[in-house]
């Protein structure tokens, strides 16, 4: 196992090397939301789509993070919506659980052991065997809330938005995600496919997405540091 892998966690950074052939990955930069023995699930940061967060989900847009359209989590379920969220009180565990009501109708989100409606995501909300510290079944808590790591966590859009209201301070919705099944991202980073790196703190929320790439190498070590100037076709080097 290389050091790479036995830094795999939920929190971390994928950062795709630039010879890698996979279109859905091209230069992408891959935060981790779950890793166990049975596999990983990761979100795309950089692949901002054109819809609006507004269109499918109104009620949440007023607290989306610009730029506030979807963005295309990975090549996975992309009828399945996951949102990433960064607690106001940065530094004091998660946002304070609000009082769901329960008379309008609204769901209750603490009934969805996922977070994610209408899917089940290993990892979200349920466990997975061998999970590594710092992986969301292991910070789970009620009221729609499950930590990720540090202030991060994933948000259940079947609540009440306004319950929110200033108890996020950064909101970003996902659509579809990517998956590897057990050992077979481990594989990828032997291969050279992916470096592991650590995120900061506005990483999964850039208002420049498209340059999130080249920003996450370029505050690397040398030689590292060096792979963000790498051409869009080598062949004009």
């Amino acid at each position: 196992m290389s050091a790479g892998t036995q830094l795999l966690r939920a929190g971390r950074l994928l950062v795709a090397n630039p010879k890698l052939t996979d279109p859905n990955f091209d230069r992408s930069v891959v935060m981790l939301v779950a890793y166990g023995v049975e596999g990983a699930l990761g979100l795309v940061l950089n692949r901002p789509s054109d819809m609006a967060v507004s269109a499918p989900l109104p009620q949440w847009a007023h607290l989306a993070t610009e730029p506030a359209v979807m963005f295309l989590g990975g090549p996975v379920a992309h009828q399945a919506v996951i949102c990433l969220a960064r607690s106001a009180s940065r530094g004091q565990g998660h946002p304070a659980t609000p009082t769901w009501p329960g008379p309008q109708g609204l769901p209750d989100p603490t009934s969805d052991p996922t977070g994610v409606p209408g899917i089940g995501i290993p990892g979200i909300g349920q466990a997975i065997p061998g999970a590594q510290p710092g992986a969301a079944d292991e910070s789970a808590v009620p009221g729609g809330w499950k930590q990720l790591d540090g202030d991060l966590g994933t948000l259940d859009l079947e609540g009440d938005p306004d319950a929110f209201a200033g108890r996020v301070s950064a909101l970003r919705v996902f659509a579809g995600y990517a998956g590897w099944a057990g050992g077979q991202l481990e594989g990828e980073i032997e291969a050279g496919a992916w470096w592991v790196l650590d995120a900061a703190p506005d990483d999964a929320f850039s208002a420049e997405p498209d340059s999130l790439w080249k920003r996450v190498l370029l505050r690397q070590p040398e030689p590292l540091r060096l792979v963000a100037f790498y051409p869009d076709n080598p062949a004009w080097n």
